[in-house]
């Protein structure tokens, strides 16, 4: 399949971009961050509506571990584009420390910060400890006691006679910026939509939870100040090339470095000579054409179908895409190819900049 012409048909929600700061086979963390900075120019200047990056730790092929400093670089380098996390793993943080990061963020940056948190490590049990300085493990009940501190630290809203009453975070931004809730399984989807929040599901790794998961977000939703009715978005790995078979070769590294880390071998992104050269055993390739068939990957035709039909089946509200590649070069193409796809480069979606719970 080749690149269609003409223009295409706007895409019906607003579609954004999560990256994590990929480190290729060759290259160093400094020049992935720059890479990820030079993205989020481009798609701001393509009509996406926000820019998550996601906290990672002890992982050699991911240089986003620090989500706060990250979104500080990409908000001073772009003017318009939603800047968030995607997210920041509350286990791994006093509650304070979110708050005075992301009020300073907001503060410098107002009205353009999303804090996406996640329940998870986002890392091995080794390095989760030493982040925590606790080898105990949080229990499902610690989750929304931090929350609810997150969120009181922003508002000044302990209870009088709380050991913290007496705190304020500081600097304390005009406005809390919106606050999601990240998930891949069924516990956050319930939390997020008791507390009416706005729900972010990491379907590129969890793709047999998203529908489950999307349910119960929506049967559990409560109105609150931030929401009146369910705001759901999906994350999908998104490839666009020049043809079906191109988009699978510039997938295959991510397959490999998805084999390695599921193997306890993470390392940079391979490039595409070392994930051609690869000895893969038969259960190697069932992993990767497994992730492969939960993936939006192919010509802008094929991408732009597969958007449809994820759209149909979820009811997302917001598609975010990540695509992870060898090339960074790749990867802007890749956006090039799929904002033509999508009508984004008409102007569509500029209007949806504010988004989700930024009342």
């Amino acid at each position: 399949m080749t690149v269609d012409a003409g223009p295409a048909a706007p895409f019906p929600v607003p579609l954004s971009v999560l990256d994590l700061a990929p480190i290729s086979s060759g290259s160093t963390a400094r020049a992935a961050l720059a890479s990820t900075i030079g993205l989020a120019q481009h798609v701001e200047q393509l009509g996406f509506t926000r820019f998550w990056v996601a906290e990672h730790h002890n992982m050699p092929g991911i240089a986003s571990s620090a989500p706060a400093v990250l979104i500080g670089a990409i908000a001073a380098a772009t003017e318009r584009l939603r800047v968030g996390s995607g997210g920041v793993m509350l286990p791994n943080h006093p509650p304070l420390v979110v708050a005075e990061q992301f009020g300073m963020l907001e503060n410098l940056h107002p009205g353009r910060i999303d804090l996406g948190i996640g329940r998870a490590p986002g890392t091995d049990p080794s390095t989760a400890a030493a982040l925590r300085r606790s080898a105990d493990a949080l229990s499902a009940d610690d989750f929304p006691e931090q929350l609810g501190e997150l969120v009181a630290f922003f508002t000044d809203a302990f209870p009088e006679g709380h050991p913290y009453a007496s705190m304020s975070a500081v600097p304390r931004p005009e406005t809390m910026p919106p606050m999601w809730l990240l998930g891949s399984s069924g516990y956050s989807a319930q939390v997020a939509g008791l507390l009416g929040l706005p729900f972010a599901f990491a379907h590129h790794f969890s793709a047999q939870n998203t529908i489950p998961a999307l349910d119960l977000y929506r049967k559990r939703f409560r109105p609150s100040s931030v929401l009146d009715e369910p705001y759901a978005m999906v994350a999908a790995s998104v490839l666009v090339a020049d043809s079906d078979d191109r988009a699978r070769e510039l997938a295959l590294p991510s397959g490999l470095s998805f084999v390695r880390l599921r193997s306890g071998r993470p390392g940079p992104m391979p490039s595409l000579e070392e994930a051609a050269a690869y000895p893969y055993t038969p259960l190697d390739r069932q992993m990767i054409e497994e992730r492969f068939a939960t993936s939006v990957l192919g010509s802008p035709a094929t991408v732009r179908r597969g958007l449809d039909e994820l759209l149909a089946a979820t009811g997302a509200n917001e598609i975010m895409a990540t695509t992870m590649v060898h090339d960074p070069a790749d990867r802007l193409h890749s956006f090039d190819l799929l904002a033509a796809a999508t009508g984004l480069r008409s102007g569509i979606g500029a209007g949806a900049l504010v988004g989700a719970g930024s009342s």
